[in-house]
C-alpha cells in the first residue's frame, strides 16, 4: 500500500518527471528550440518579478528586451515572442502527458467512488442485493459534443497519447523522439474543421478509450458483483452530438448526419473485428474455431458497407456469439468463456450504433420552419387551410398540432430551413434502420420556452411518415425565466392525451435537458445552479404525479461557470426529491481529453459518476436533503447573487469591456470548431447571441473567471451584515449540494490572477469597472474562506491545487504576451501591418492558456 499522500504522489510522479522531461525538451539539438528554451526562464522570471513590482505586461515585456536584448528591433522582438508562445504551448502538452501518465499512481483506483469500493462497502453493510438492483436501474450517459474548447489538433493528441505511454514505460529514447516530433508539429489549424472532421476526432476517443473502459466496467460488474446472475442493463451508455447538433451551426446537413452515423457503425464493427481476431487465437477448439472465423469474416466485410446493410446483422451477431459460448461451456469446460462473455457484453452495450446520435435545433428555427411548412401543406390540402394558426390560442394550436400526421417530402420545399428540419427527421428514421433504434432517437429543442415548441417538433416528426415515432422529444431549458416556467409547461405537455400516448409508447419516460452554461451566463453562478436544482425537484414531482419517469440531461461545460468542476460531488449531492436513475451530461472539448483521455482516467471518472448516483440511495446520506431553514438560506443567497449579477450585466461598461479589453472577438479566429462563435451575425456585440463558450473563455483569458464567483461574495456578505452568517455556516455543514457549489467556485477563484490586468484600474474608461470585479473577487475569497474554515483556497484539495499552480506558472509568460499585444491594439497607434501582427499574437496565445487550464471554457 502506498503510504504517500496524494500531494506527495503528485510531486513524485508528476512534478519531478515534468522537470526532468522539460529539461530534455529544452536541450534538443534544434537551434530555435534550444535558444528559446534558454531565454524563456529569463522571460518568466521577468514576468514574476514584474507583477510583484506591480508593473503592467507592456512594461514587463519592454523591460525584458531593454535588459537582455537592447539591440533587437521590433521584428526580432516579435519573432522571439512568437517562439515563446510556441514553446509554451509544447510545455503544456508535455505537462498534460506527464500528468495523464501518472493518473493511476496519483488517484486511488480502488478508493472511494470506484466500483470495487462500492462493492466492498455494500458487502460489509450486507447490501449487495440492493446494489445489484440499483445497478440494473441506474446508468451513466456521457454525451460527447464538438463544442470548441479543445485546441489540440489530432496530430498533437496522438503525440500526447504516445508520450504518455512512453513516460509510463520510462522509455527515454522514445520520449526524446516524441519530444522532437512535438517541437516540429504545428498547433495552429489553417482552416476550420467540418462537422465530419469533428466527428472523426471524437470517434477516435470512442474507439481507443471509451470502448475498452466501458467494456471493462461492464465486465467488472458482471463478474464481481452479479457473478452467475444476469446483468440485463448497460451501466454506461454513450451519446454523440457532432454531425447531429444543428443549433447555430449551418454546416450540419442531413448528409453530414447520415455520414456520421455510418462512421459510428463502421467504427464499432471495426472494434468488434479486432476483438474477435484476438479471441480466435484462444478459441481454437474443434467446432468453435470455424464458427469464430465465420463471424470474423462477416464483421470484416461489414466494416466497409457504409451505404448498405452489414453482412451480419446485430441480431445474427449476438445469436452466433451466444451459440459459440454455449458450445465452449458445454464441450470445453468454459475455457476462455470469460473473455467471450466480456466481448458479448460489449456487443450488448454498443450494438451497431456505438453512441446515440442526438439531433438538436433551436425552437425559433423550428417555429419558422413549421410556419413555412404550413403555408405549403395548406395549399396541397395536407393540412386544414381554414385554421388560422398564427392567431389561434396556444391551446388551439396544440390541439391542431397533435392532430397532424402524414408523409411530407422534404425535397418538395424550396425553403432550406424546412428541408433541413424535415431532412434531419428522415435521417433519424434511416439511421434507426441501419444502426438500430439507439442509433438516433432523441430530438433536442434548445431555447425551449413554450409547450408549443415541443408540439411543433412533435408534429413535424409525425408529418414525416412516422405516426408512432421511436423518438424522444427533449426540451432544453436554459435561462432563469425558462427554468421558472418549466413545471407549468411540462404539466401542460403531460396532460395532452396524444403526447401521453406517445410517452406510453416510449415506456412512460421523458428526458428533459437543463443548460448550465447559458443558465450561468444569464443568471450568475449561484442562481443558475439553484434554479436548476429547484427545477429538477419540481419536474420530478410533476412527472411522478403523471406517472412519468423523468431523466435529466445536464448541458455542462468544463469550468464551474459552465456546470463543470467536480461533477462527481454535484451528482452525489442530489437528494430523494430529484429523479436520478440516469446521470446524463455533455462532455466537451478539453473535458474529454482531461477527464476521459486515457483508459485509466476514463474508467475512473465513469465509475465515480456511476457511484455518485448509487451511493446516496444505497447508504442514505443524511447531508443531502434540505430542511426548510436551509432551503430559505439557499434561496436568499441565490436571489442576492442574482440581483448582484444582473446589476453587473446592466453596467454600461459590461459589453464594451468584454469587446475591447478581452479576447472575445478573437475566439472566432482560432479555427477550432465548425460552429460560429455567435448564434447570429451582427456588427455590434449582442449578449443574447453570444455563446457561453467564448463568454466564459474570455473571462478565463483575463484570469478573472467572473462567471464562476460573481455575486457569491456579496450574497454571503449580506448574511454577515444581517447577523445571519450562522445560517450560511449551518447550510454549508448540513448540505452536500451547497458544499459542492462552494468547492467549485473556489476553483474559479484559485485560477484567477488579477495582477495580470491590474493596469486596467487606471484606465479612464474601464478602471471603475475593473475595480468592481476585483472587489467582488476579494469579497468572494474572504467569505468563502470564512464559510469553509480554510486558510487558503482549495486547501482540502492539495494535489489539484498543485496542478493548477504549475499550469498557471507555465502560462504566465504566455498571458503576459497576450496582454502586451492587447495593450498595443487598445492604444490604437499601430499601422495596419503591425496591428495584424498583434492580433495574430493574441489569437495564438489563446491556445496554450485554454489547454493549460483544462477546464476554462
Amino acid at each position: 500500500m502506498n503510504s504517500r499522500t496524494k500531494l506527495e504522489r503528485f510531486e513524485h510522479n508528476v512534478l519531478s518527471k515534468f522537470k526532468l522531461y522539460d529539461s530534455i525538451f529544452s536541450t534538443l539539438p534544434y537551434s530555435k528550440i534550444t535558444n528559446t528554451a534558454t531565454l524563456l526562464p529569463l522571460f518568466a522570471s521577468s514576468c514574476a518579478d514584474g507583477y510583484d513590482q506591480e508593473h503592467d505586461p507592456k512594461t514587463i515585456v519592454e523591460g525584458f528586451f531593454e535588459r537582455y536584448f537592447p539591440d533587437f528591433n521590433k521584428t526580432q522582438q516579435v519573432d522571439l515572442l512568437f517562439r515563446f508562445i510556441q514553446f509554451i504551448e509544447r510545455r503544456v502538452v508535455l505537462f498534460d502527458a506527464v500528468e495523464d501518465a501518472a493518473f493511476s499512481r496519483i488517484n486511488n483506483m480502488s478508493g472511494i467512488g470506484t466500483l470495487r469500493n462500492l462493492k466492498e462497502e455494500a458487502q460489509a453493510k450486507q447490501k449487495t442485493a440492493e446494489l445489484k438492483q440499483l445497478l440494473q436501474e441506474i446508468n451513466v450517459r456521457p454525451v460527447l459534443t464538438a463544442h470548441p474548447t479543445q485546441f489540440y489538433p489530432g496530430s498533437v493528441l496522438g503525440i500526447i497519447t504516445d508520450l504518455g505511454k512512453s513516460i509510463q514505460n520510462n522509455d527515454l529514447q522514445e520520449i526524446k523522439l516524441l519530444l522532437a516530433q512535438l517541437g516540429r508539429t504545428p498547433f495552429f489549424k489553417k482552416k476550420k474543421p467540418t462537422p465530419l472532421d469533428e466527428a472523426r476526432s471524437l470517434i477516435w476517443y470512442l474507439c481507443n478509450v471509451f470502448y475498452p473502459a466501458i467494456g471493462e466496467i461492464q465486465a467488472y460488474v458482471q463478474r464481481h458483483i452479479f457473478q452467475d446472475e444476469a446483468l440485463s442493463s448497460e451501466t454506461v451508455k454513450l451519446g454523440f452530438w457532432p454531425g447531429g447538433d444543428r443549433d447555430g451551426n449551418p454546416f450540419v446537413t442531413t448528409e453530414i448526419t447520415r455520414k456520421t452515423a455510418q462512421l459510428l457503425r463502421s467504427s464499432v464493427i471495426r472494434n468488434y473485428y479486432r476483438d474477435i481476431r484476438k479471441l480466435r487465437r484462444r478459441l481454437t477448439f474443434a467446432g468453435v474455431e470455424e464458427a469464430v472465423l465465420n463471424v470474423e469474416r462477416k464483421l470484416y466485410n461489414s466494416i466497409f458497407k457504409l451505404d448498405e446493410a452489414p453482412e451480419i446483422s446485430l441480431s445474427e451477431l449476438k445469436s452466433e456469439l451466444n451459440a459459440i459460448l454455449k458450445k465452449v461451456e458445454e464441450d470445453y469446460h468454459g475455457l476462455f468463456s470469460n473473455e467471450l462473455r466480456d466481448f458479448i457484453a460489449k456487443v450488448n452495450v454498443f450494438g451497431y450504433h456505438f453512441a446515440s446520435l442526438d439531433i438538436r435545433q433551436d425552437s425559433r428555427v423550428h417555429h419558422d420552419a413549421f410556419l413555412t411548412l404550413l403555408e405549403e401543406t395548406n395549399k396541397t390540402g395536407i393540412t386544414d387551410a381554414s385554421f388560422d394558426y398564427k392567431n389561434a390560442s396556444e391551446a388551439e394550436r396544440i390541439a391542431f398540432l397533435t392532430s397532424l400526421t402524414g408523409d411530407v417530402d422534404p425535397d418538395s420545399f424550396e425553403d432550406e430551413t424546412v428541408r433541413k428540419a424535415l431532412g434531419s427527421i428522415r435521417a433519424m428514421k434511416k439511421i434507426q434502420q441501419t444502426n438500430g433504434e439507439a442509433g438516433s432517437n432523441r430530438y433536442i429543442i434548445s431555447n425551449n420556452q413554450t409547450a408549443q415548441n415541443i408540439f411543433e417538433v412533435f408534429a413535424m416528426i409525425r408529418l414525416s411518415d412516422w405516426e408512432a415515432p421511436s423518438v424522444d422529444v427533449v426540451p432544453l431549458f436554459e435561462t432563469i425565466p425558462d427554468l421558472k416556467i418549466a413545471l407549468e409547461l411540462m404539466d401542460k405537455v403531460y396532460s395532452n392525451p396524444v403526447y401521453r400516448e406517445h410517452l406510453a409508447h416510449r415506456g412512460n419516460k421523458q428526458t428533459i435537458m437543463l443548460g448550465f452554461s447559458d443558465g450561468t451566463k444569464d443568471g450568475g453562478y449561484l442562481m443558475a445552479n439553484w434554479s436548476i436544482f429547484k427545477a429538477k425537484e419540481e419536474l420530478t414531482a410533476i412527472s411522478r404525479k403523471h406517472g412519468i419517469k423523468v431523466a435529466f440531461f445536464d448541458g455542462r461545460g468544463g469550468p464551474p461557470a459552465r456546470g463543470g468542476g467536480n461533477t462527481h460531488q454535484f451528482y452525489a449531492s442530489m437528494g430523494s426529491s430529484v429523479e436520478a436513475d440516469e446521470i446524463q451530461l455533455t462532455v466537451q472539448g478539453q473535458t474529454i481529453s482531461s477527464n476521459f483521455g486515457t483508459f485509466d482516467s476514463c474508467r475512473y471518472n465513469l465509475e465515480q459518476l456511476l457511484s455518485s448516483g448509487i451511493s446516496n440511495r444505497l447508504f442514505a446520506d443524511k447531508t443531502i436533503d434540505l430542511d426548510e431553514e436551509d432551503r430559505a438560506t439557499m434561496t436568499k443567497l441565490a436571489e442576492i447573487s442574482y440581483q448582484t449579477y444582473k446589476d453587473f450585466k446592466a453596467h454600461p461598461k459590461f459589453l464594451p469591456y468584454l469587446e475591447h479589453m478581452s479576447t472575445l472577438q478573437y475566439y472566432a479566429k482560432t479555427n477550432i470548431g465548425s460552429r460560429p462563435s455567435k448564434r447570429k451575425s451582427s456588427k455590434s456585440l449582442d449578449f443574447s447571441a453570444l455563446r457561453a463558450i467564448p463568454f466564459v473563455g474570455s473571462w478565463s483569458q483575463l484570469k478573472q473567471n467572473v462567471p464562476g464567483f460573481y455575486g457569491v461574495g456579496t450574497a454571503l456578505e449580506s448574511l454577515d451584515k444581517a447577523g445571519e452568517f450562522d445560517k450560511a455556516l449551518k447550510l454549508y455543514k448540513n448540505n452536500a449540494f451547497f458544499r459542492a457549489l462552494i468547492s467549485n467556485s473556489m476553483m474559479s477563484l484559485q485560477k484567477s490572477f488579477f495582477k495580470l490586468t491590474a493596469y486596467m484600474e487606471n484606465d479612464p474608461e474601464y478602471g471603475a469597472f475593473w475595480k468592481l470585479i476585483y472587489e467582488e473577487f476579494l469579497r468572494s475569497k474572504k467569505y468563502i474562506l470564512m464559510l469553509t474554515g480554510m486558510e487558503d483556497l482549495m486547501q482540502d484539495q492539495p494535489a489539484g491545487k498543485a496542478s493548477i499552480k504549475i499550469r498557471e506558472e507555465i502560462v504566465q509568460p504566455l498571458l503576459t504576451i497576450q496582454q502586451y499585444a492587447l495593450l498595443h491594439i487598445q492604444q490604437n497607434k499601430l499601422n495596419s501591418t503591425a496591428r495584424e501582427v498583434m492580433e495574430k499574437m493574441v489569437t495564438r496565445s489563446l491556445f496554450g492558456n485554454i489547454n493549460a487550464s483544462r477546464n476554462s471554457a
